[in-house]
């Protein structure tokens, strides 16, 4: 099989690609991204995209159509991919997560390939109460990251697909610890607080419910994806996660305080209520995908990350304001000039450059099979 992963230099990319090398040694998986974060690594003892056969520089918005030359499967990871970054940067928001998923999904359509997998989220669920959303309940997003997931999501749904099986994965939080580890996620962040300050300070009342999915375990859906028949339908939205990873946001800060002795939690019970507040129902994942369910628990993701950060020596107390923060990552490349404000590299040309990055299939193969010949003799 041949894999084109968009977005592959994030938080989720590395896991991946050293999950499916493990999975399906024989693959041939080319990653493309345009670098925001390529340089954040974390814990890493090599670079996770070595364990690609190809790795290309490139905008997502821009990707050309030779790209999807002999592809088998795309899977879409690109994004700007939290609620402070999509506020912040709206319009790219939508251009990247929206507009680029849905080209990218016709250009994968026209050039054949099979199987096309869009990383969604269950955020789009927004204010829901109590009850655990299922995939045909009414959706409330009630930010620009979910709106842009929700119109990706209907944009797949309506399009001509042909024969691709298209799958939307609505990925619960994510957390756990990456080679690109981020801190502006919820479970990470109560982690990072207990170690660099002995004390988890949580911003809202503790109330809102979060669904949360370990990284690896949103690998493994992925994986499922790439195999997935198309009895449950040639486009197919799915909650990907599990019910016993439905915690309020007080629950995860007071277990991560029982595994790091001495850590202090503190709520602030006058903050304003966080509208963004629902449990999810994953039943059908459960029944789509039995082989490939969540296996990472709440406690070993809490000391798989704390175990993480110790080798880091990480004691950084106001990490909150550092380049764990992936907003503030953006920040310092358009105020040091090396990005627009509309989050294109400063380099010239974009798109020549972008055309000139991605070698088809076979001009990579060219170069790759007489290594292999002569590693062999």
């Amino acid at each position: 099989m041949r894999i084109l992963i968009t977005g592959n230099m994030g938080y989720v990319g590395p896991v991946l690609v050293r999950h499916l090398r493990m999975q399906r040694p024989e693959a041939w998986i080319a990653g493309y991204d345009t670098g925001y974060f390529g340089h954040c690594l974390t814990d890493a003892s090599l670079l996770p995209e070595c364990q690609a056969n190809v790795q290309v520089f490139g905008d997502v918005r821009q990707i050309p159509r030779d790209a999807l030359s002999g592809i088998d499967a795309v899977i879409q990871l690109a994004a700007i991919s939290n609620d402070p970054m999509g506020s912040k940067f709206e319009t790219p928001t939508n251009e990247i997560n929206h507009l680029a998923s849905v080209r990218l999904a016709e250009m994968a359509r026209d050039a054949g390939v099979k199987r096309y997998i869009f990383a969604s989220s269950c955020s789009m669920y927004g204010a829901a109460g109590d009850r655990p959303r299922l995939e045909t309940d009414p959706l409330n997003p009630l930010t620009a990251y979910a709106r842009s997931k929700l119109a990706t999501e209907e944009s797949l749904r309506t399009m001509d697909r042909g024969d691709m099986v298209v799958t939307a994965l609505r990925f619960a939080t994510a957390c756990g610890m990456s080679p690109r580890l981020r801190l502006d996620l919820v479970l990470n962040d109560f982690v990072a607080c207990a170690l660099a300050n002995g004390e988890i300070t949580v911003l809202s009342d503790g109330t809102p419910w979060r669904p949360l999915i370990h990284v690896e375990d949103m690998a493994r859906a992925i994986d499922w994806a790439l195999e997935r028949t198309s009895e449950a339908g040639d486009f197919l939205a799915v909650n990907a996660g599990s019910e016993a990873w439905n915690h309020q946001v007080r629950d995860l800060a007071n277990a991560v305080a029982d595994m790091i002795p001495g850590v202090r939690v503190t709520i602030n019970a006058d903050a304003p209520p966080d509208r963004r507040s629902y449990r999810v129902d994953f039943s059908l994942f459960r029944k789509l995908a039995p082989d490939h369910q969540p296996q990472v628990s709440l406690a070993a993701a809490i000391g798989g990350l704390k175990k993480g950060l110790e080798r880091m020596n990480f004691k950084d107390g106001a990490f909150r304001n550092s380049s764990f923060m992936r907003l503030k990552v953006l920040e310092e490349h358009i105020s040091a000039g090396r990005l627009s404000n509309d989050l294109y590299w400063r380099s010239g040309d974009n798109e020549r450059l972008a055309h000139q990055a991605m070698p088809s299939i076979d001009a990579a193969l060219a170069h790759v099979r007489p290594a292999r010949e002569k590693l062999a003799l």
